[in-house]
């Protein structure tokens, strides 16, 4: 977002950052809760998870005064597209297997009922609905 001039770019990348943000704090929130850290470790994983998107954009701003990057080189758009394609990569993978399997093979209350189950298949299918729609509008 530090890299962007351009207020098309900026402004649904805002939005983007701020409902991921949102839904990203509140699941790792619930994952520090049922961990039992000691405080001073809950203290620095809520200051690392508050800064990192804010030093990305200083550091995004920093790249962009001191090199005159220009968003529309042929270059610059390969980097992004590489950077972009690795990035969501990971985000599928973490997503598949550290996340949602863990939450829908190893829980015993999914073993245990149907109907929790099935409705949490149709929350998954309406949350990726409901993004893959968000992404379509940004």
């Amino acid at each position: 977002m530090g890299m962007s001039q351009n207020q098309c770019t900026i402004k649904p990348l805002v939005a983007a950052l701020a409902f991921h943000q949102i839904f990203e704090g509140m699941g790792l929130g619930g994952c520090i809760a049922q961990a039992g850290f000691s405080m001073g470790t809950i203290v620095y994983m809520c200051f690392t998870f508050s800064v990192t998107t804010p030093m990305g954009i200083v550091l995004g701003m920093i790249v962009f005064s001191v090199t005159g990057y220009d968003d529309s080189s042929p270059n610059a758009l390969i980097m992004e597209g590489v950077l972009g394609s690795m990035s969501s990569g990971i985000l599928i993978y973490m997503a598949l297997v550290d996340l949602i399997a863990v939450d829908f093979f190893h829980n015993k209350l999914m073993g245990s009922q149907t109907w929790l189950k099935k409705a949490s298949f149709i929350a998954l299918l309406l949350g990726s609905t409901s993004m893959s729609i968000l992404a379509l509008w940004a």
